[in-house]
């Protein structure tokens, strides 16, 4: 089995991805699926932050846990810190479930950040302007200019990542130019 990793920063396209590979019959993971998973179904989070303004109904609210960690690298650190070692749990897992899979594919946007590389053998890396991906992630998030451009900011530098990365698909222009991409990545890895 190949182990393929998706990265991308935000809002570059990788669920778009996820989409066509799944289409195509390919087993594919989310590791932002997991993690909301975690948040939603783990009591350790919920108890970590039980001091601060994040529920809603008496429920852990994703939206204002985002928003005060995305403000505090401190708590960030924290979060992560929960919630990283059960994502890399869980994938490692899945690899174990799926093993007579020719390929799997788990979308990993922070694969660099937390040092997973090795986990994987072929890294698909999704490169998107950052003005493009600041006008994506307004509309589809309905974020204020400034929280996306926050949430932009709060990811190293594509640059680095494409350099560490097997395959590099660009999605700059519209949806069908990018699934073409995807395709045409599948056939060629499919050769």
């Amino acid at each position: 089995m190949i182990k393929y990793a998706i990265v991308g920063n935000i809002a570059s396209g990788k669920s778009e991805m996820e989409r066509v590979l799944d289409k195509h019959g390919f087993v594919v993971l989310d590791s932002d699926l997991m993690a909301h998973d975690i948040l939603m179904d783990k009591p350790d989070v919920a108890k970590a932050f039980s001091e601060y303004d994040v529920f809603e109904f008496g429920r852990l609210s994703r939206e204002k846990l985002g928003k005060l960690v995305f403000s505090n690298a401190e708590l960030k650190q924290k979060l992560e810190g929960i919630v990283h070692p059960l994502i890399k749990e869980e994938i490692e897992t899945s690899f174990s479930v799926y093993s007579d899979e020719d390929a799997i594919f788990v979308s990993v946007p922070l694969l660099f950040e937390v040092g997973w590389e090795n986990l994987f053998d072929k890294v698909v890396f999704i490169k998107s302007e950052d003005d493009i991906r600041l006008e994506r992630l307004m509309k589809r998030n309905g974020y204020s200019k400034e929280y996306a451009q926050k949430r932009i900011e709060s990811q190293s530098s594509q640059d680095e990542k494409i350099k560490k990365s097997d395959f590099i698909i660009e999605n700059n222009s519209t949806k069908e130019e990018f699934v073409k991409k995807v395709e045409d990545f599948i056939v060629s890895i499919s050769a």
